[in-house]
């Protein structure tokens, strides 16, 4: 959703200036904790995208998108069934 998004683009920058201001104090702690917030949020933010397209992707075209899922339980299977 939108609101989502907007969500982790904000946590996104509040973790840029976390470890903006890390490095502007060398402070390790702060550079380290605001990087990880930064590109956790980065991820989940292009999951959500990802999610957004694949899903009206699907409301377009229906029938690739079965073909798409029954090709995956097939791959699926195939990786299960291996022994």
């Amino acid at each position: 959703t939108m609101s989502g998004k907007i969500e982790d683009t904000v946590k996104e920058v509040a973790g840029a200036a976390e470890q903006q201001w890390g490095e502007a104090t060398d402070s390790p702690r702060h550079r380290v904790r605001g990087a990880a917030r930064r590109y956790s949020n980065q991820a989940t933010y292009a999951a959500r995208d990802a999610a957004d397209t694949i899903k009206d992707q699907v409301q377009a075209n229906p029938l690739a998108g079965l073909a798409v899922a029954a090709g995956v339980g097939v791959f699926i299977g195939f990786l299960l069934g291996r022994k």
